[in-house]
């Protein structure tokens, strides 16, 4: 189980994330963390701002990432990935390539750990330039049910996720652009063409993006056939 919010857009996007992560909530209720049927929580944030990449993490919940930020903040940016998500599923998103330019969060098993899809996402990147076609590459060897988001340095204005058997859904606000796990996370925002993904059997790919003051998003399979509405 796990809250995953991305957004591109005119606003702060490490705020937008942070308050879409709370509306979701954390996984896990307290009683499970203290029974001991969950081991507790992590949480993490990526922000893209000035030509670089800048994460923080935490093995701990939203307020222990708060409070990670409030010693170490980032920079601002206007496109960032965010995660809470059990503590049994790995170590605190996000999960980087070795370079330090793409950042990943996940759900799900695809058969590869977060950090090993954004060191396929990076090299599909640096051969297509192009970050829809690089996670298209990344779905077509991925297998499972997985969800993605993810974000690259070199392509600052972009956040592109994937899914497979598990939810995802993408919204269109005011010059700015939404992916979350649950459409909750929107909070009213989004206030134009909220879909949620179908991908049934086959991964679909998204691409959300901010040009100017327009915000738009594509929806794709992973061969690259459009996805009607």
């Amino acid at each position: 189980m796990c809250g995953m919010v991305g957004y591109t857009g005119a606003g702060s996007a490490l705020d937008v994330v942070l308050a879409g992560l709370g509306r979701i909530g954390t996984p896990g209720s307290a009683a499970e963390v203290r029974s001991g049927v969950c081991s507790g929580v992590c949480s993490g944030v990526a922000v893209l701002a000035d030509g670089g990449l800048a994460a923080a993490g935490t093995a701990g919940d939203l307020p222990a990432l708060r409070r990670v930020l409030d010693r170490g903040p980032l920079p601002a940016g206007g496109s960032a990935i965010g995660q809470v998500r059990l503590a049994a599923e790995g170590p605190a998103p996000p999960r980087l390539d070795p370079a330090g330019r793409v950042a990943v969060v996940r759900a799900g098993g695809p058969g590869a750990d977060g950090q090993e899809v954004a060191r396929l996402l990076a090299g599909a990147f640096s051969s297509c330039a192009d970050l829809g076609e690089a996670m298209r590459q990344v779905c077509r060897s991925l297998r499972g049910a997985y969800a993605l988001l993810a974000v690259h340095a070199d392509d600052p204005d972009t956040v592109v996720g994937a899914c497979r058997e598990l939810p995802l859904v993408v919204g269109l606000g005011d010059g700015e652009s939404f992916l979350a796990s649950d459409a909750a996370a929107f909070g009213g925002r989004a206030t134009r063409d909220v879909r949620e993904l179908r991908s049934g059997d086959g991964a679909q790919v998204v691409v959300v993006r901010r040009d100017a003051d327009e915000a738009r998003y594509e929806i794709t399979d992973a061969d690259g056939g459009v996805v009607a509405a």
